[in-house]
C-alpha cells in the first residue's frame, strides 16, 4: 500500500502543505551538516584562543593545588574554593563553548531556516511500536542512513588516524614543555585535530544535505488528489465557488445598473447590445463605459436609460465595437473617438433642443473607420 502511495504522489507539495509542515516543526534538516559545523567551531575556537584559555586553565590549577592544609578541613572554605573554581572554569570556556552554541544553533537554519512548533514536543507513542520500528530499519531510508553512518565512522576514522600520525611526535613532546606553554600547546593542537574531523564532516555534509532536501521534498510529495482535496478545503467545493460567483456577478449587474442614470447616451445595436458612456470634459481623458450587456441586460439597459430620459442612440457597429473592445470603467478605443464626438454632438443638440423646446435633431449616420 505504501509503494502504491509513493506511485501516485507525483505532485510537488503546494505551499499550504509545507506551511502545515514547518508548523509540526518538519522541515529539512543534515545532522551531519550541525557535526561538521560544531566541530569546525570548536576546532578553530581551541586553536585561536588557546592561549587564553590556556592561561586561564593554568590559573585554575594552580588555585585548585594551592590549598592549605587547615583550608582543606574547613568545609566551608572549600566549597567557597570550589565556587571559585566552578566560575574560573566557566570564563575560561565561555568563549570557546559560545562559539559551540552558535555553531548549534546557526547550522541548522541554513537548509530549513527558522521554525518553533510545540506540536513537534508532543509525544508520538507510535513510534514506540517494534513492527514499525523494524520497518524504518529495514526500509530504503535505513538502509541510507545505515550506509552514511558507516561512511562517517571511516572517514572520521581515517582522518583521526592520520592526525594523530602526523603529530604523534609533537603530542609526544608536550611533556618536556613547561607548563604554561604545554598548556596552550595541547589545546591548539587539540583544535588542529577538531578543524581536521570538522573538515572530513563537512566533506560528508556536501552529500548529506541535497540528500536531505531531496528526501524532504519527496516525503512531501502530494497525489492529485490530495491536490484536489486541499482545494476544495481551501477554496470550498466547485458548486460553493459557483454560487459565489453567480452571486458577484449578481452584485456587479445591480452596481452597473445603478450608473446607467448617470450615463448621457446609450448606444444600441438597437437590441442585442446596449453600452452606456458617461463623459465628464473635466475630469475625464475620453468617454468611460459605465454599463454595457447583450440581450435581457441590454434590454434592461435601455428599459432604465428611459426612465431617466438618458438619450438612446442606434448605431449597431458602434454598439458591437464599443462591447467587444471595452470592459467596465474603461475609455473608449482611440480608433473609435470620431464615430463617439458624433453621438456626443448630437446628445448636446439633443438637450439643447429639448430645452428650448424645438423639435429634436435628425440622429447622424455613425460610421467607423474603415467601413
Amino acid at each position: 500500500m505504501a509503494e502504491t502511495d509513493d506511485r501516485e504522489r507525483t505532485e510537488s507539495a503546494t505551499q499550504k502543505r509545507l506551511d502545515d509542515a514547518r508548523q509540526k516543526g518538519q522541515v529539512p534538516r543534515s545532522r551531519d551538516l550541525s557535526a561538521a559545523a560544531v566541530v569546525l567551531a570548536g576546532g578553530l575556537g581551541l586553536q585561536s584562543l588557546a592561549a587564553m584559555v590556556g592561561a586561564r586553565m593554568l590559573v585554575l590549577m594552580r588555585d585548585g593545588m594551592s590549598v592549605s592544609r587547615g583550608d582543606a578541613f574547613d568545609t566551608a572554605r572549600m566549597l567557597l574554593q570550589l565556587e571559585h573554581a566552578a566560575l574560573q572554569a566557566g570564563v575560561a570556556a565561555a568563549p570557546v563553548l559560545g562559539l559551540l552554541l552558535a555553531a548549534a544553533v546557526l547550522a541548522p537554519l541554513a537548509i530549513g531556516g527558522w521554525t518553533f512548533s510545540t506540536e513537534a514536543w508532543a509525544p508520538d507513542f507510535g513510534r514506540l511500536d517494534p513492527a514499525a520500528g523494524l520497518g524504518r530499519v529495514f526500509s530504503m531510508r535505513g538502509v541510507i542512513e545505515l550506509g552514511k553512518s558507516l561512511a562517517r565512522f571511516i572517514v572520521v576514522a581515517v582522518v583521526a588516524v592520520a592526525v594523530l600520525w602526523k603529530q604523534f611526535h609533537i603530542f609526544s613532546g608536550l611533556g618536556a614543555e613547561p607548563i604554561h606553554v604545554a598548556v596552550g600547546h595541547s589545546l591548539s593542537l587539540v583544535g588542529t585535530a577538531l578543524i581536521a574531523l570538522g573538515g572530513a564532516l563537512g566533506a560528508i555534509a556536501l552529500v548529506d544535505v541535497p540528500l536531505a532536501i531531496w528526501q524532504y521534498n519527496k516525503s512531501m510529495r502530494m497525489s492529485r488528489e490530495e491536490i484536489r482535496e486541499e482545494n476544495k478545503s481551501t477554496e470550498g467545493s466547485p458548486e460553493s465557488r459557483g454560487r459565489v460567483r453567480r452571486a458577484q456577478r449578481e452584485l456587479a449587474r445591480k452596481r452597473m445598473m445603478q450608473e446607467v442614470p448617470k450615463a448621457d447616451v446609450v448606444i444600441t445595436n438597437p437590441t442585442h447590445y446596449a453600452v452606456a458612456l458617461r463623459y465628464d470634459e473635466a475630469r475625464m481623458r475620453a468617454p468611460t463605459v459605465v454599463a454595457k450587456g447583450q440581450d435581457l441586460i441590454a434590454l434592461r439597459i435601455r428599459e432604465i436609460a428611459a426612465e431617466h430620459k438618458v438619450a438612446l442612440i442606434e448605431a449597431p457597429p458602434l454598439a458591437r465595437a464599443l462591447h467587444a473592445n471595452c470592459e467596465l470603467g474603461d475609455e473608449i478605443p482611440a480608433r473609435l473617438y470620431a464615430a463617439v464626438a458624433k453621438v456626443l454632438v448630437y446628445v448636446y443638440q439633443l438637450r439643447t433642443a429639448r430645452r428650448q423646446g424645438g423639435a429634436p435633431p435628425p440622429q447622424p449616420r455613425i460610421e467607423l473607420p474603415g467601413e
